[in-house]
């Protein structure tokens, strides 16, 4: 069963301090906000009950949110 990823394990940042530098920045926030999104259609479209989606939409979904938590990263690294 399709499991959402955990973010702050991926990052390796607590809940906590992506919340501190989310709040600092707008743009963190609306990343975070596109990655959750991202998130729950991958998560959605690889269910076995859901209406099958191309190979290639959901790689390009994948794609997409690895590409945002990239950004993520980079702004949780940079400095305030």
């Amino acid at each position: 069963m399709p499991v959402s990823h955990d973010l702050c394990q991926d990052l390796k940042y607590t809940k906590d301090q992506i919340q501190q530098k989310r709040s600092e920045n707008p743009r963190l926030d609306s990343l975070l906000q596109k990655y959750s999104q991202l998130d729950a259609e991958v998560v959605d479209a690889e269910k076995p009950s859901s209406s099958a989606l191309p190979d290639e939409v959901l790689e390009t979904l994948k794609k997409k949110r690895l590409l945002i938590k990239d950004e993520i990263m980079a702004h949780m690294q940079s400095k305030p």
